[in-house]
């Protein structure tokens, strides 16, 4: 369900936290792996006793919400999309019900570029698998679950009800559950008295304070996944989440396939390279950088202001780099290579 990804964002703190002390704000540095990828958790201010306190407490919540969210493994949303099939309403478990009511809207307001509603597609093309099983899947297959439409919105919802008009409906929630729980557990350090920190889930992350005054400095990957692409000055609270081709892909009779689906087609979309966002919440960011991403070049900009998205750098296929202007003034380009900057109208 959950991507097992390279790091998308490297977190410049960290490495400094790793080799010295702030002698007035000490960092303390945690990881551990959740979600299929390794989590990094900084807190900056705390005792070391509270900061082990919540590093533990995060880890454990981690582990539930990935237990309860698997599409695949046995847990409460397996069993929520083998009660979809059968068309019968069935009370939703509550560990469930908040992402489906969330994400059903971020889908709507997509345009349906983010779907969770296709697990059946993603199962389709089998990034689950390991890599040397990874190849397309048959064109008859696509077809069948294009045909069938799957849609959040054929879900109906009824407090605790759920019933789904589409038994082709599977929910996977790989593009918006790591999102949703890094806002859940950013919700749970700020209850354990924690109000400066950064929590990065795979190189997807969010955070809250700053560095004793100083901002996180975020630096983003280039396309090619390889090396320092540009900088992002992170400061209050914010998220920001990534989406790229390189990040679970294979070459196919000289043809690359990603794990970034386009529900519109049936195949990876072709249109983007990578696309990066911010946003206070981390489930948006995390929906939005796919549905962006799918959405390529010439929609990017309906869909963000739609999703109430006001900071896009997307870097197309064709590697001109595209963003607002809002996102001008932020990121710092460390690599231009001589790629044509586009500046897009306020959003």
């Amino acid at each position: 369900m959950f991507r097992q990804l390279p790091l998308t964002l490297i977190i410049l703190s960290t490495l400094v936290a790793a080799g010295c002390h702030d002698e007035h704000q000490p960092i303390h540095h945690s990881r551990f792996l959740a979600f299929g990828t390794l989590v990094d958790l900084d807190i900056v201010g705390a005792d070391r006793k509270t900061a082990e306190q919540a590093s533990a407490a995060i880890q454990a919540d981690f582990n539930d919400m990935h237990q309860a969210w698997h599409a695949w493994d046995p847990g409460p949303l397996k069993r929520v999309n083998l009660l979809i099939q059968k068309g019968e309403q069935f009370a939703v478990p509550p560990s469930v019900q908040p992402l489906i009511e969330q994400s059903s809207l971020l889908s709507a307001q997509s345009n349906h570029l983010f779907n969770p509603a296709i697990g059946h597609l993603i199962d389709l093309w089998g990034f689950q698998k390991s890599p040397e099983q990874w190849e397309p899947p048959q064109q008859e297959a696509i077809d069948k679950l294009l045909s069938a439409n799957p849609r959040m919105s054929d879900l109906q919802l009824d407090d605790i009800l759920l019933q789904s008009s589409n038994p082709s409906v599977k929910l996977d929630f790989g593009a918006f559950g790591k999102g949703y729980g890094i806002d859940l557990a950013i919700e749970h350090l700020r209850e354990l008295g924690i109000h400066s920190a950064i929590l990065n889930s795979g190189g997807d992350l969010r955070a809250i304070g700053n560095r004793d005054g100083r901002p996180w400095r975020i630096a983003i990957r280039r396309p090619s996944g390889h090396g320092v692409f540009a900088m992002i000055e992170v400061d209050g609270d914010e998220s920001v989440f990534t989406s790229g081709d390189y990040e679970r892909n294979f070459t196919y009779e000289g043809r690359l396939y990603h794990h970034i689906v386009d529900p519109r087609t049936g195949y990876p979309a072709t249109k983007s390279h990578s696309v990066t966002v911010i946003h206070q919440n981390a489930a948006t960011a995390d929906a939005a950088a796919t549905a962006l991403f799918i959405a390529g070049p010439d929609e990017w900009h309906e869909v963000a202001q739609a999703m109430g998205i006001k900071f896009v750098l997307l870097v197309g296929s064709d590697d001109r780099i595209h963003m607002n202007p809002a996102m001008q003034k932020r990121v710092i380009l460390v690599d231009k290579n001589h790629q044509e900057i586009v500046v897009s109208k306020p959003l």
